[in-house]
């Protein structure tokens, strides 16, 4: 991975519906060259998918919440098909600490919230944190940071 590598990186996080024509003027490369290395992170797995940030509260979710979860390590193989058929979860960590996983959710109520929290509690004690306001939302790494170094696949 080289410069432009990480360059190309850094452009497609900030925005990834930018046009092969935009990213090679930005890189000083041809459109085929930009193409190239973009599959070639792809192959690698540099780059694991393209999303869309969607407004969740303009599509009525106006409940995000962090759900910690002390569960124990014998019950992971039924959590986790549990968890990752549930619509509302974001994300889910496993993480270090009393609980052992992490769970950001979205709701359109805390009466949904609340239900989704007591299935949650079959799997081991809970801790809820409703979120208020988002300081810093979702971005990606500063790949412009990494200077000179050459990162090994």
């Amino acid at each position: 991975m080289d410069r432009i590598d990480m360059k190309l990186l850094s452009l497609l996080q900030q925005n990834a519906r930018y046009s092969l024509k935009q990213l090679a003027e930005q890189v000083f490369l041809s459109s085929p060259a930009v193409s190239s290395r973009i599959e070639r992170l792809e192959k690698e797995g540099y780059i694991t998918g393209y999303q869309a940030q969607i407004n969740e509260e303009r599509l009525g979710y106006h409940i995000t919440a962090f759900i910690s979860l002390e569960i124990n390590p014998k019950q992971k193989p039924t959590f986790y098909p549990f968890i990752n058929e549930c619509p509302n979860v974001l994300e889910c960590d496993c993480v270090t600490g009393t609980y052992s996983m992490l769970i950001k959710v979205a709701f359109p109520s805390t009466q949904e919230l609340d239900t989704f929290i007591g299935q949650l509690q079959k799997f081991g004690n809970t801790q809820t944190q409703i979120v208020f306001s988002t300081a810093v939302p979702h971005r990606g790494i500063r790949i412009s940071e990494c200077g000179d170094v050459t990162v090994q696949p």
